[in-house]
């Protein structure tokens, strides 16, 4: 849809969806809640994506998810019977910091950081040095202590990820770091998710909880890589060369999967088989906020499934 188009949030009918479809040349998924809600694929999905890759739709999978590698989701994708995708298809949040630090760092800096084995992984995959991930224990019985604990010289950024092992030791040296380094050493944040919804109504804090913990102690703002920040798919956008009024962006969050895709001139289809109701894009809807209405989407389905009936041959 042309940017600055009111967006009334239709339902996608098949007889729109041949015609949305049709103008478009490639889609990007969200996937937990799009595509599937914890170990199982949402029913009709994996054949909705499979006719869309045999009509020769680019399919990419956009994740704020920094606990997985993109290998990790290929897998996924895969064993849930999704079309096969090699990992280049898959932007996580975690890939893309890595992408860049790798590109920010002068060489020889690392990076401190607070996440886990996947956020590891992917920056070792992409070159660059970090300590951090794991657990951590406070240097010593006292705040003297804590506040002279060494620090790598090394260090040039900190980035803050899913971690299970968050805890006051890592929160202390995060801060330390970046006091050290000044405006000099960078602060980053995979993304702002600050609930994670599981199945059967619980939750648990995200990672944005954790980014918002290291911004208060540091009294600065983090640079945010995954939704609804534009960096995540400009980094779609550099490896296929996409272009945006070509493309949708199919997820179930507002604030984060349409916020960005309504932010980069994409399409934007919501999902409610995730996170956000109707009742809540109607509440926007009505609202008299700017930005509030940047937060509807061009469309909406039930669920992924609802677009085979405009795929039948």
């Amino acid at each position: 849809m042309a940017q600055g188009s009111a967006r009334r949030c239709l339902r996608l009918e098949p007889g729109a969806a041949r015609e949305v479809l049709g103008a478009a040349d490639t889609l990007l998924f969200d996937c937990d809640g799009v595509l599937w809600r914890g170990d199982a694929a949402v029913a009709g999905a994996p054949a909705a994506l499979s006719r869309l890759q045999a009509r020769g739709k680019r399919l990419c999978y956009v994740t704020n998810n920094s606990s997985r590698t993109r290998d990790a989701y290929a897998e996924k994708l895969r064993r849930l019977g999704f079309p096969p995708a090699e990992p280049r298809q898959v932007f996580g949040s975690a890939h893309c910091a890595a992408r860049y630090l790798r590109q920010a760092l002068p060489p020889g800096a690392a990076a401190y950081v607070l996440g886990g084995p996947a956020l590891g992984a992917e920056l070792r995959a992409a070159g660059v040095p970090h300590l951090g991930p794991g657990p951590a224990a406070l240097p010593g019985p006292g705040p003297a202590d804590w506040a002279r604990a060494p620090l790598d010289p090394a260090v040039r950024a900190v980035l803050v990820g899913f971690d299970e092992h968050f805890c006051y030791a890592k929160l202390c040296q995060a801060l330390r770091y970046l006091q050290r380094g000044g405006p000099g050493c960078l602060l980053l944040g995979t993304n702002r998710d600050h609930l994670l919804p599981l199945e059967g109504g619980a939750a648990i804090p995200g990672t944005g909880c954790l980014v918002k913990a290291v911004e208060m102690a540091a009294e600065r703002e983090a640079f945010i890589i995954g939704k609804p920040s534009r960096y995540i798919f400009d980094c779609v956008s550099s490896e296929f060369k996409i272009e945006p009024a070509r493309t949708i962006m199919v997820g179930d969050r507002l604030d984060t999967d349409i916020l960005m895709g309504n932010n980069c001139g994409l399409t934007t289809l919501l999902t409610l088989t995730g996170v956000t109701t109707l009742e809540e894009v109607k509440g926007h809807q009505e609202s008299d906020c700017p930005s509030r209405k940047s937060l509807v989407p061009d469309y909406y389905v039930d669920s992924i499934a609802d677009l085979l009936p405009a795929l039948e041959d």
